[in-house]
């Protein structure tokens, strides 16, 4: 098994790396950047594309990714360059680790919106209004990602704050794969355009 270290680097200093397997797909490591003003956290980037794709292409493209996910469209106008979508996933934070009985699985669901600007040969990406839903014995804990964020950084235990690490470490590997496919859904590299039959 070969094994790869991934370090990110927040805006706001802190330092995520990631030891995963050749088996999982693995963000860049500039894939997500955490933005933290004031309380409104969120993770946004601008991406360039290689080639001469007009904004008409990127929203299409984009529209039809976001469906094949099953991502929910809230608002969408082409001419404004603007689509923003909402879900809400199941997650795992022992994804490395599930071929391994001994683990429990960790699952836990996140709510989040993500929207798309877009320009000629270029587009941003904004994932915000994140929610995580942790299950306890009396129900799920509601936690917003900044709320989250202060336990992995300012927890009262060293268990809340290796939770709150394990929980944003699942959400940034699980966006980062996806803003990957993203990409290459709209720059048209994605398996389901390859014409090589």
């Amino acid at each position: 098994m070969a094994f790869i270290a991934i370090t990110t680097y927040a805006q706001d200093g802190t330092v995520r790396t990631y030891q995963v397997n050749s088996g999982v797909p693995v963000p860049p490591a500039d894939s997500v950047k955490l933005t933290i003003d004031g309380t409104n956290t969120y993770y946004q980037k601008t991406v360039k594309l290689d080639t001469g794709i007009g904004v008409s292409l990127i929203y299409i493209r984009a529209l039809q990714f976001m469906a094949a996910k099953n991502f929910q469209q809230n608002y969408g106008y082409e001419q404004e360059g603007k689509l923003i979508f909402t879900t809400t996933q199941d997650l795992n934070t022992n994804v490395f680790t599930m071929g391994n009985s001994s683990d429990n699985i960790d699952v836990f669901t996140v709510q989040f919106a993500i929207t798309i600007d877009m320009k000629k040969n270029r587009y941003r990406y904004t994932i915000h209004n994140v929610v995580f839903f942790r299950p306890t014995e009396t129900g799920n804990q509601r936690l917003t990602l900044y709320e989250m964020y202060l336990r992995e950084t300012n927890g009262e235990s060293r268990w809340i704050k290796k939770d709150g690490k394990k929980v944003i470490d699942a959400f940034e590997r699980y966006i980062g794969t996806l803003t990957n496919e993203l990409y290459g859904s709209i720059e048209n590299k994605a398996a389901i355009y390859n014409t090589k039959f």
